[in-house]
C-alpha cells in the first residue's frame, strides 16, 4: 500500500470514531422503564386518579353515529384540588365534566374550534366527577375507518396531568 492510500484510510477512521464519539455524547439516556418519562409519578401519586384510564368501545359503525363513556375520576388527596383544564387529542372526540346535576363543556382539541375554555372546577377531598368522553365516527368523513386511539388529558392547577383513553375500530 501506498502512502497517499495509508493516509486516506487513516482520515477516514479518524472520521468514523469521531462521528461515534460524537453520537454518544449528545445522545439522552433512555428511562429505565420502557416508555416512561422521566419524570413520571409514581404509581397513585397523582393529585386526581381513576380506577378506569382505558376504555375500547370495539368495532362501531358509523350508521349508528356518536357514542360515549364515562369515566370517574376522583380526589383522594386530603386538599381540595382545582381542575383547571381537559383537552381531547382529536376534533372527533369531546369531553364533559359531570359533577351531580350539572354538565359542564364541551371540551375538544387545542386550535380547533377557538380556542378550549378552562374548567376551574374545585374538587374537593374524598370527591369525585364523571368525565363523560364522547366520540364521533363521522368526523373524518368516509376515509376514517379503522382502528383510532384517542386522548383525553385532565390538567389540575399545580399542572398536574391524567389521562385517559378510548380506542375504537370505526366500519362504515
Amino acid at each position: 500500500m501506498n502512502k497517499k492510500n495509508i493516509i486516506i484510510v487513516s482520515i477516514f477512521i479518524l472520521f468514523i470514531i469521531g462521528l461515534a464519539w460524537w453520537g454518544k455524547v449528545v445522545q439522552k439516556p433512555v428511562p429505565v422503564a420502557l416508555g416512561a418519562p422521566e419524570s413520571a409519578p409514581e404509581a397513585g401519586k397523582g393529585l386526581l386518579s381513576a380506577e378506569e384510564k382505558f376504555y375500547d368501545f370495539g368495532s362501531i359503525s358509523m350508521k349508528d353515529g356518536k357514542v360515549s363513556h364515562l369515566f370517574k375520576v376522583s380526589n383522594q388527596t386530603d386538599s381540595d384540588v382545582i381542575l383547571k383544564q381537559v383537552v381531547t387529542s382529536c376534533m372527533c372526540t369531546a369531553a364533559y365534566v359531570i359533577n351531580g346535576e350539572s354538565k359542564n363543556g364541551p371540551f375538544g382539541m387545542p386550535g380547533h374550534g377557538g380556542s378550549v375554555p378552562k374548567v376551574n372546577d374545585m374538587i374537593k377531598a374524598g370527591e369525585a366527577r364523571e368525565i363523560e368522553v364522547v366520540f364521533d365516527p363521522n368526523a373524518h368523513g368516509p376515509a376514517g375507518v379503522g382502528l383510532i386511539d384517542r386522548f383525553i388529558t385532565l390538567t389540575d392547577a399545580t399542572g398536574e396531568e391524567l389521562q385517559l383513553e378510548i380506542k375504537a375500530t370505526v366500519t362504515p
